[in-house]
């Protein structure tokens, strides 16, 4: 028994003589690097290349306060606070001496605009130009002398897209999230939709543009859609009203036309059919027993198509022989190749059956 008790005891001071300090061997571990896939490294690159020319556009609000203690607080003077800048959209440079594209929806209203760079810095808009015939706008400011470091984008093109190719959209969802990206694919080609932004307080009809599942939010709108060339290929416009992931972006080219002749004319002229109208689609034309084309909503006083002797509910279905039809970019497509002051052939469907008409074309009004 002693014997045993010995043995125990040489045993438990073995332990915490070598055993209870001693710890493990520690292991040469070697530093673990990051893995980037080739697509990770493709969207960084964009990303990388794009932002410098990346801009936030901001309106200047002012700020009242009203007394909430005061029972007739409401018909009083409220306070002046001064202003706040607040942030509601994107752009993206065009020409290193301080011109900027962006929707024309983002600055349609009457008001102080900003244009805050992604370094920070932040200028006056001096002058906006409205595309009377798209939703673009351009905008203008003056960077100091000697050079601002504006960075032109590299403008793509938008003629040769395909369904599937990897885009990068960029810009300040939400007006709060400055130089924001988002991935994803062009999802499809050549739609004409009715979309929306609720936040943004605008719906309106789009003709031939991309649609994307790269995310875009209120905010997003002016900025630019890139391709995996870190080349601009469309204008993020609009969020599709009650769905998630579809996005639409204005083709670059649209906008590469526009900036061409505002460069030769210092503004923007268009030609202008003079109706308000709504796309029959095929499916509605079977459905009612219609032609496709453009069913006339309101038809302007005075315009070329008031002139032409074009009336409410009729429907457009062909301008000089070529089918108007959605998947061919609608009326606004086929108006918008025309020139001022053409005249083209009109063949309307009234009363079941075809007529001819004649318009010339006018300018489109300046906004």
């Amino acid at each position: 028994m002693r014997k045993i008790i010995l043995v125990i005891t040489v045993i438990v001071a073995l332990f915490f003589l070598y055993g209870k300090d001693a710890s493990p061997v520690p292991q040469k571990t070697e530093k673990q690097a990051v893995k980037i896939t080739n697509e990770e490294s493709v969207v960084i690159d964009i990303v990388e290349k794009a932002t410098p020319s990346v801009v936030t556009v901001g309106i200047e609000q002012r700020i009242l306060e009203f007394d909430p203690f005061d029972p007739f607080g409401s018909l009083r003077r409220p306070k002046d606070q001064g202003s706040r800048d607040q942030d509601i959209g994107s752009g993206f440079v065009v020409e290193s001496d301080g011109l900027i594209v962006t929707n024309k929806h983002v600055v349609s209203s009457s008001g102080k605009y900003k244009v805050i760079t992604s370094d920070g810095e932040k200028y006056d808009v001096v002058k906006i130009y409205r595309d009377p015939a798209n939703d673009i706008a351009i905008i203008k400011i003056n960077p100091p002398a000697g050079g601002s470091g504006l960075k032109p984008v590299e403008m793509g093109d938008s003629a040769n897209l395909k369904v599937g190719q990897l885009v990068v959209a960029m810009g300040t969802p939400l007006g709060e999230f400055r130089g924001s990206a988002t991935k994803g694919i062009i999802s499809g080609l050549g739609r004409g939709v009715e979309a929306g932004s609720p936040l943004e307080g605008f719906v309106e009809r789009l003709d031939n543009v991309i649609q994307t599942d790269a995310a875009i939010n209120p905010g997003n709108s002016g900025g630019p859609l890139i391709n995996s060339s870190a080349q601009v290929i469309g204008v993020n416009t609009a969020i599709a009203s009650g769905a998630e992931n579809i996005g639409f972006a204005i083709p670059i080219n649209v906008v590469k036309d526009a900036l061409l002749e505002f460069n030769k004319t210092g503004g923007f002229s268009r030609p202008y059919l003079g109706v308000s109208y709504r796309m029959v689609t095929k499916q509605l034309a079977i459905i009612n027993e219609i032609p496709q084309g453009a069913f006339v909503v309101e038809v302007i006083e005075q315009s070329a198509s008031d002139k032409a002797g074009v009336k409410t509910e009729d429907i457009i279905t062909k301008i000089d022989g070529e089918k108007i039809a959605d998947d061919n970019g609608g009326l606004a497509k086929i108006i918008s190749s025309k020139k001022v002051g053409q005249q083209v052939k009109l063949i309307v469907w009234r009363n079941e059956k075809e007529i001819e008409l004649t318009a010339t074309l006018g300018e489109t009004p300046a906004e």
